[in-house]
């Protein structure tokens, strides 16, 4: 049986290389070698034209909607933090099209850090662009926290009703978008994972998973995405 093919979204960067200095398409080698321990087989998609979404999705057995810069707040009816990172525009255009191709089309999903954002801003959500100031404290830009997950969802049925995870963050989810459900919390009951109701793997967390030492989130993905 055939490796399922897993897209992972990317950067758009100037690097260097030898004495190159050009754009270059930029994935952190930790989500491609946690789809390749799963058992799936990475491959890294540049953010060009939304209109290739849909033919992405297409090839596709399933999807990682990787972390980044933040969600440009226009697009959810909010003005952008000073405090916060400058919004990758031509990364929100393409990835809006293919989280909603990915969902039109059952294709199963990972959605990670500023992938859930993005779904929930697809699904007409809305986000906090700088949460330390909702919160009055910055425990979410610790290294490392506790998350509390329901049994029943399919993230609880991964990895269970509780785990420490790897993901500081600044912005959060406000107002969560249609069809999707809250699945995992913070000990403030910010929310720290969802599901879209129906899908057949449509899950977004707040946290790395590609970091940590356990993979069963991205088994999980994997395992849905089989052919």
């Amino acid at each position: 049986m055939r490796r399922p093919l897993i897209g992972i979204t990317a950067y758009l960067e100037a690097a260097r290389w030898g004495a190159w200095v050009r754009e270059a398409v930029l994935s952190p080698h930790a989500y491609a070698r946690a789809v390749e321990k799963a058992a799936g087989a990475p491959v890294v998609l540049p953010p060009m034209s939304p209109y290739a979404a849909a033919d992405y999705v297409r090839g596709l057995d399933g999807l990682i909607l990787a972390g980044g810069a933040p969600v440009d707040p226009a697009l959810y009816g909010e003005a952008r933090d000073p405090r916060a990172e400058e919004p990758q525009a031509h990364r929100d255009r393409f990835e809006m099209a293919l989280a909603e191709a990915a969902i039109k089309g059952n294709l199963p999903f990972l959605a990670v850090s500023r992938g859930m954002h993005l779904v929930n801003v697809v699904q007409g959500g809305t986000l906090i662009p700088w949460l330390p100031e909702s919160v009055a404290h910055d425990r979410h830009a610790t290294p490392r926290h506790a998350v509390s997950v329901s049994v029943s969802s399919a993230l609880g049925k991964a990895i269970g009703d509780h785990a420490e995870v790897t993901g500081p963050h600044q912005q959060a989810l406000r107002r969560l978008g249609t069809g999707l459900l809250a699945v995992a919390w913070g000990e403030d009951q910010i929310v720290e994972g969802i599901e879209l109701q129906g899908h057949r793997f449509g899950v977004g967390v707040q946290w790395h998973p590609e970091r940590d030492a356990d993979n069963r989130l991205i088994e999980a993905l994997v395992d849905a995405a089989r052919p």
